[in-house]
């Protein structure tokens, strides 16, 4: 069963969703591809306040790094490429290149790119921190409007 709850945050409201393993959904409602809470999920604040006080305190500048167990689904490529985004320290950015260069794979560099676009787990898994090449802002499913808030809360000027 999944259970969720929505968090208000200076970028709109954000959905938190948990299975039993942890952590398998975080989108913004007002992205550009809003999520859609399923018939099935329940909504559960009491069992999704550990994981919205960690945001809170994120949004507040209070925390760098993510404690929360996950359970991302994703195929093996998918699941290494966001293994290199949480490598990504706060603060710093990397481009497509890098990653795939981090994953061993440099010439895949547009597979990098759709692993990326379908990563569930916004902010803890940092694909905001993804830009292009040149130092450019690159798509983010929650819109670059919150792709640049959410580098301006880290410091990082784009």
């Amino acid at each position: 069963m999944i259970r969720y709850d929505l968090l208000a945050t200076p970028c709109g409201p954000l959905l938190v969703a948990i299975e039993e393993r942890g952590l398998c959904r975080v989108d913004f409602l007002a992205g550009e591809r809003p999520p859609l809470i399923q018939d099935a999920w329940r909504q559960d604040p009491q069992a999704l306040a550990p994981f919205l006080a960690e945001f809170r305190d994120y949004f507040a500048g209070r925390l760098q790094r993510f404690t929360l167990p996950l359970a991302a689904q994703g195929t093996a490529f998918q699941q290494s490429v966001w293994q290199a985004l949480c490598d990504i320290p706060y603060g710093e950015t990397r481009s497509y290149g890098d990653i795939a260069r981090a994953i061993g794979k440099p010439s895949a560099v547009r597979a990098v790119g759709a692993a990326n676009g379908r990563n569930p787990l916004s902010i803890i898994v940092p694909c905001h921190r993804v830009i292009g090449q040149n130092g450019s802002l690159t798509g983010y499913a929650g819109g670059l409007p919150i792709k640049q808030a959410l580098l301006a809360l880290e410091g990082i000027d784009c």
